[in-house]
């Protein structure tokens, strides 16, 4: 009976962690969404070179029509990533998109490490590399004042903001 229970806890341990990491992910994307909702109407129709439209539908609906990609794009989630970006960033977005597919990887850490408000600050930053490119100082820079818009704060950044040199570079935090 013993070896009956550790197998079944075995077996059912696995997959309350892939249910943990998704619910990480799915709690990061709605707080994501609605960060972005409630800034949305203070962001005009362009912030950072990042459109809002196209944002907006590449978090909410996972496609979007690109200026910067040059066309309808597809936004591809891969969950639980291991891949080399992973062992950098908790999430990453290969870039150039491929065949109308960008995708948003997200690593295992994702789920395991940080706040929610980080997970949050996360997505808003990624889906600016789904949207806009590469930029890793206009990708945080937008996150940043997403969250100041919606909640009159940002998660501080400083750390990651110089390492990437983003002092130098034409974007600023507010």
């Amino acid at each position: 009976m013993r070896t009956l229970v550790s197998i079944f806890a075995g077996l059912l341990l696995p997959l309350l962690a892939i249910e943990a990491r998704a619910d990480a992910i799915a709690i990061a994307y709605n707080d994501a969404i609605s960060a972005f909702e409630k800034a949305r109407p203070q962001l005009g129709t362009e912030r950072f070179g990042v459109d809002i439209a196209a944002y907006g539908d590449a978090l909410t609906l996972g496609r979007f029509s690109s200026a910067q990609w040059g066309g309808n794009m597809i936004v591809a989630l891969e969950t639980g990533g291991t891949g080399s970006g992973c062992a950098r960033f908790a999430a990453y977005v290969p870039l150039p998109p491929r065949d109308g597919v960008v995708p948003l990887v997200i690593c295992q850490q994702f789920s395991q490490e940080g706040t929610a408000a980080l997970r949050r600050l996360t997505i808003l930053h990624e889906m600016v590399h789904v949207v806009a490119g590469a930029d890793e100082c206009r990708a945080m820079a937008f996150a940043a004042q997403v969250e100041l818009l919606a909640t009159g704060s940002f998660t501080p950044v400083d750390r990651y903001w110089q390492s990437n040199g983003c002092a130098g570079s034409a974007y600023r935090l507010p």
